[in-house]
């Protein structure tokens, strides 16, 4: 057969078997005394088999290796083994869109699905409009959804939340938004946070610290220049601490 007739019989057009040639998927075959390619039935029923995978949503580097994996396997095998996969991708497209349900249902401002520990911190934590805060609570959802802060840490950080005391460091740390970055009342500040935070938490500290590299400027960023400097204090001392 022709490149025409097969890519007839098979349902393929000429270019996406020259494509499959290029890319060596196809292997080139006999060739007849005039130059034109010459297909096998052989040949055919490997297209059949690679426009059917296609048709599945396997990209060509993965047909590939169906087809260098399953040689000499019947073609249902292959099949019942797709629609297995596919059958947990779909399940997986429901999970996602299960969460993506709980996101669009959430009023505006929501931080989200989050886990259990996170979700109870979240609720000892007291109502405060502190901006500082507010940043605590990103913070917190961003350690919780990149599993960066484990289960026991986050715990551990819901009994501080709930000290009343807490609230009292947020309104002093917001004090000093428009602070210079030589204010006399940072170096105190950053001692009355550290002293507030409960010993267990520094054994449950990952391994490396909270703060993943990179992540230490974006966050020192989001404050003005008194308050970036207790928060780096704060995480220095985090990170001595946590050696220990």
């Amino acid at each position: 057969m022709r490149i025409g007739e097969v890519a007839a019989l098979v349902g393929l057009t000429t270019r996406a078997i020259r494509h499959y040639h290029h890319v060596g998927l196809l292997p080139e075959p006999e060739r007849r005394p005039n130059g034109y390619r010459n297909y096998s039935v052989r040949d055919a029923v490997l297209l059949t088999r690679m426009r059917r995978l296609t048709e599945l949503g396997l990209s060509l580097d993965e047909v590939r290796d169906a087809l260098a994996e399953d040689a000499g396997r019947e073609l249902t095998e292959i099949l019942e083994e797709l629609d297995a996969d596919l059958a947990r991708q779909e399940a997986d497209v429901r999970e996602r869109r299960r969460r993506l349900g709980a996101l669009l249902a959430e009023p505006p401002g929501a931080t989200g699905p989050v886990s259990p520990a996170l979700a109870a911190l979240l609720t000892q934590a007291p109502q405060t409009d502190s901006p500082s805060a507010a940043k605590d609570r990103e913070y917190l959802t961003l350690l919780d959804a990149t599993r960066t802060g484990s289960q026991e840490m986050l715990a551990l950080l819901g009994t501080l939340a709930g000290d009343p005391a807490v609230a009292d460091l947020y309104e002093r740390l917001d004090a000093l938004a428009e602070a210079p970055a030589d204010d006399p009342r940072i170096a105190p500040l950053a001692a009355d946070l550290m002293a507030a935070v409960p010993e267990e938490l520094f054994a449950a500290l990952p391994e490396g610290g909270v703060v993943v590299s990179g992540f230490r400027e974006a966050l020192l960023a989001e404050y003005s220049p008194a308050q970036a400097q207790v928060v780096s204090r704060l995480i220095d001392a985090f990170r001595q601490r946590g050696r220990g």
